[in-house]
């Protein structure tokens, strides 16, 4: 069964539409396809000449971050990728050695749950393609390739001379670039002087300010909407500078004999993790506070029942996981920020892709 990557943007753009209608005061809004999903801005208490100027700046800049760094497509990163191939060194941008030096810092914090250097990988299951096709990879190419041991650990990092020590390395921003992307956005409208706007990237979502002097709200939706009868089950408020990040299976996957195949890999086995369904995290104002909300939702959904322990290592205070099995636990910190907009199956509140409303 063929499964669209894109559909879990959906209720994204149904809730823009209802903002929309919300009358003279409504924030102005601007809409792109970015990163492979969509990307939703809202800017308030502006001129429209001047949030649109400023909306262009940011929207420029995803669409430079995404073709300067894309897998599968020719990029700056797939011209490291081939170097590292052929076991060879390769001079990069500053701006891309200090990404790798960063996401080896997370990727060490993390246990390497969160492993960029994992894209060959990521590439035999067949989600480095812009349509998925359900297909199993060979289980002794995977294996093979596992016992190669890729890792973004493999990487050094000489001023902005990179070598590999492991040709088997291959990288992939796909759990992170969108999140720098959230912290870029703020820098640009901020210094555009824009200082109330909501940003959407797929879900992954910064709130600079107010909505003409209310907080930011955001819907969280189930990752089995057709189970719950859809629609939004909790929101909550975002504060200035607070960033939301959902890790999902629901959000690139395939299917086949009934079992579902997601695009967040478990670096330890080299299959799709299986023990979660969704992962929200909540993310305190600090100048990378969106690019956490994107890398740290990983581990915490590979970890499975040991999320928390990883939450509590990596410093995350306020999350929530939906579980294989749909049972719903969240830290005390996220429950206290929830409230909930319809019953859920469970007595907590269910949640798990990050929705502006």
């Amino acid at each position: 069964m063929r499964l669209f990557a894109r559909c879990a943007v959906c209720a994204a753009i149904c809730t823009a539409v209802l903002l929309a209608g919300c009358g003279p005061a409504a924030p102005w809004r601007q809409e792109s396809f970015v990163f492979g999903t969509r990307v939703e801005l809202l800017i308030a208490g502006v001129p429209e000449a001047q949030a649109r100027a400023a909306g262009n700046r940011v929207l420029a800049e995803f669409d430079r971050l995404h073709r300067t760094y894309h897998a599968w497509q020719p990029s700056e990163l797939s011209a490291l990728n081939a170097a590292i191939a052929a076991g060879q060194y390769h001079d990069v941008s500053p701006e891309l050695a200090a990404f790798i030096r960063e996401t080896q810092a997370i990727a060490a914090a993390s246990d390497y749950l969160f492993d960029p250097g994992i894209g060959r990988l990521i590439a035999l299951w067949g989600f480095q393609t812009d349509e998925i096709v359900p297909h199993l990879p060979d289980d002794s190419a995977v294996k093979t390739l596992l016992m190669q041991r890729p890792s973004i650990a493999d990487l050094h990092v000489d001023g902005q001379r990179v070598t590999s020590r492991n040709t088997a390395v291959a990288l992939d921003f796909g759990g992170y670039l969108k999140g720098v992307a959230l912290d870029r956005a703020a820098v640009i409208l901020r210094q555009a002087g824009i200082h109330d706007a909501l940003i959407n990237i797929g879900g992954n979502v910064m709130a600079l300010g107010t909505k003409n002097g209310t907080p930011w709200r955001v819907g969280i939706q189930h990752p089995r909407p057709a189970q719950v009868g859809g629609g939004v089950l909790a929101s909550l408020e975002l504060r200035d500078g607070e960033a939301i990040g959902t890790s999902g299976d629901y959000h690139r996957y395939f299917e086949v004999g009934g079992r579902r195949y997601c695009h967040l890999l478990d670096p330890r086995t080299g299959r799709p993790a299986d023990g979660t369904q969704a992962v929200t995290v909540l993310i305190a104002p600090d100048a990378a506070a969106g690019m956490r909300s994107d890398a740290l939702s990983k581990p915490l959904f590979i970890a499975g029942k040991d999320w928390l322990r990883q939450a509590q290592k990596l410093g995350v205070a306020t999350a929530l996981k939906v579980g294989a099995d749909g049972s719903v636990s969240a830290t005390p910190a996220m429950r206290a920020r929830l409230k909930m907009e319809a019953p859920g199956p469970t007595s907590e509140p269910t949640a798990a892709h990050a929705n502006p409303q």
